[in-house]
């Protein structure tokens, strides 16, 4: 009976090793990259949302874990070295597709009133959080925690100095 269940589970194995493309450890690269991509994008989605903005503490991670998905789903399509000259142009098509995706989701944030215009800040961070996930799944977190970390420095610190210079004006 035991040789039964050894050979069934071998036969099942061998078919999902056949059939499927499933790499446990390239599982466990993207995991960490998803993760990453959610873990570095969260100290702008609470200030988004800490500031009673539309878009926060759930748009920030999801738009850079489906940036970091989008960029390694096309990553896996691209063979060949990275200094070779059709690569680099996938790359920056795959690059290209996203920014405009983003920047037309950014657009979406931003309202204008009769003399004000809402929302610009909240567009730029939204394309700012795009390139956070592309840098991880690039393997550049340098410069994914750059680009949040400076991100969510001008969010933090310049917010109050330009209310004070609005309400400066408009005294």
């Amino acid at each position: 009976m035991m040789d039964f269940f050894l050979n069934f589970f071998d036969a099942v194995y061998n078919l999902i090793d056949t059939y499927s493309d499933f790499y446990f450890f390239l599982f466990l690269e993207y995991l960490l990259k998803l993760t990453a991509a959610f873990i570095i994008t969260l100290p702008l989605a609470l200030e988004r949302e800490y500031h009673s903005r539309s878009l926060g503490l759930r748009t920030f991670p999801l738009l850079a874990v489906a940036t970091c998905g989008f960029v390694l789903i096309a990553e896996s399509f691209v063979s060949g070295n990275a200094a070779d000259v059709n690569t680099a142009d996938v790359r920056g098509r795959i690059m290209q597709g996203l920014m405009t995706g983003i920047g037309f989701l950014g657009g979406g944030a931003i309202l204008k009133t009769e003399n004000r215009i809402l929302g610009t800040a909240t567009a730029v961070s939204l394309w700012s959080t795009g390139t956070v996930g592309a840098a991880i799944a690039f393997n550049r977190f340098e410069i994914a925690i750059l680009v949040a970390g400076m991100n969510f420095l001008v969010l933090r610190l310049l917010s109050p100095l330009k209310e004070k210079m609005e309400n400066d004006f408009h005294d």
